[in-house]
């Protein structure tokens, strides 16, 4: 049966919180504190908090220098993830990502479909792994980062959670991986 193992030792990992947008800042960015609010409550660290402009080399760069960053283990952008012109955050996830966790993305817009019903396809939330941290794309309302973390983030990152969750397999990421 799935759901949080008590018996089990609660693992708070380092999260980096990037918004992806044109316009936000730390002081209107909602999407991003509700993120931050989620994580930290649930016992988690913040690591890192930035905004970033909706421009594929800058979110690029900025995502290399957090999966280089020995304090950061996981990265959770907001924003970027539409279908415009200005909505690149998926395509900077395919530059930098080792490998895609296509399941993220497919159960967000299941998730999302209960909710805003067919509007759910005009999200491309994404994820996966890069030198050992996991990445994760969310929209880039405050419902879509809610969504992520109440219905799926803060289960697979609680090494609690049973049957299997993201956090027991972070030592294993690197396997076969060449020093």
């Amino acid at each position: 049966m799935a759901g949080i193992d008590e018996g089990r030792k609660f693992v708070p990992v380092r999260i980096a919180v990037v918004t992806v947008s044109d316009t936000r800042t730390l002081e209107t960015d909602t999407s991003g504190q509700v993120l931050i609010d989620r994580l930290t409550q649930g016992g988690h660290e913040l690591a890192h908090r930035a905004i970033v402009k909706d421009d594929i080399d800058k979110i690029v760069a900025l995502l290399k220098e957090l999966i280089a960053d020995h304090k950061v283990d996981i990265i959770l952008t907001t924003g970027g993830t539409g279908v415009t012109g200005r909505d690149t955050t998926p395509e900077a996830y395919d530059q930098v990502c080792e490998k895609k966790i296509e399941g993220f993305g497919e159960l967000f817009r299941m998730l999302s479909y209960q909710k805003v019903g067919t509007s759910a396809l005009q999200s491309r939330a994404t994820a996966g792994v890069a030198n050992g941290k996991y990445l994760f794309a969310i929209p880039g309302s405050p419902g879509a980062c809610k969504d992520a973390w109440d219905d799926i983030l803060k289960f697979q990152l609680d090494a609690r959670h049973r049957p299997c969750n993201f956090i027991e397999l972070i030592p294993r990421l690197k396997e076969g991986k060449r020093a």
